[in-house]
């Protein structure tokens, strides 16, 4: 079932679009909380989002564009604004189709199999993973801070990887040194050690400080 994101703050058309596409068979979810919209995103991994301009907190621009850092996912924006400097505005920004208000729900229900049927007719699942705002990407091995890209090695990415897949739980230094290093060659602890100092850092640069938790004796944990 393909699921459908609606980043729209008048809840009246929310939920009419929501009724609508239900019915053709897509599983949707509202925002609530316009802080946080990336959160939502990454937890609900939507195969498209429909988005307003007019938005509490940050116009759909800004949104649109956060996405875009993270995600190919088709955006389609919704908007009465529908003169010619924000239609060019929102493809700029990276969105995939304008439908002006008020709309005809056929129409919209349409354009969303349209889109969809072009967009998935090979490709697959989102690969995000997200915590505190930082989004890891497992297909390209990305992390991103509140549209900052972070770069990563291979180790860094895999000690990530590791971490927000637990994210509550502590990681063993052996855990982690075993799916790091995957051979029976022993490996110094202090390697881990330099490499979780040198992530740590770039982390900090970005605004991720004391992301990655030492429990001393036993591991690391992201709470």
């Amino acid at each position: 079932m393909y699921k459908v994101l609606i980043v729209e703050d008048d809840r009246v058309i929310a939920r009419e679009i929501s009724v609508q596409i239900k019915n053709w068979g897509y599983e949707t979810k509202i925002i609530e909380n316009f802080e946080q919209v990336m959160r939502e995103f990454v937890s609900f991994s939507p195969q498209l989002v429909l988005l307003d301009i007019s938005l509490p907190f940050f116009n759909g621009y800004y949104w649109c564009e956060q996405i875009r850092r993270v995600s190919k996912v088709p955006i389609i924006f919704l908007s009465s604004a529908a003169d010619n400097m924000n239609i060019v505005m929102a493809i700029n920004m990276g969105a995939d189709d304008f439908i002006a208000k008020p709309f005809d729900m056929n129409v919209l229900t349409a354009k969303i199999q349209a889109m969809i049927r072009r967009t998935y007719d090979f490709s697959g699942q989102m690969n995000l993973i997200e915590h505190r705002g930082a989004i890891l990407n497992t297909r390209d091995a990305s992390l991103s801070y509140y549209g900052e890209r972070v770069e990563l090695t291979k180790n860094d990415y895999r000690i990530l990887e590791i971490l927000m897949e637990n994210k509550g739980k502590v990681v063993s230094r052996d855990t982690l040194m075993t799916r790091l290093w995957e051979t029976d060659s022993y490996v110094d602890e202090n390697t881990l050690t330099v490499n979780m100092a040198r992530l740590r850092k770039k982390l900090d640069a970005v605004g991720l400080v004391n992301f990655i938790v030492t429990k001393k004796g036993i591991g690391y944990l992201v709470e």
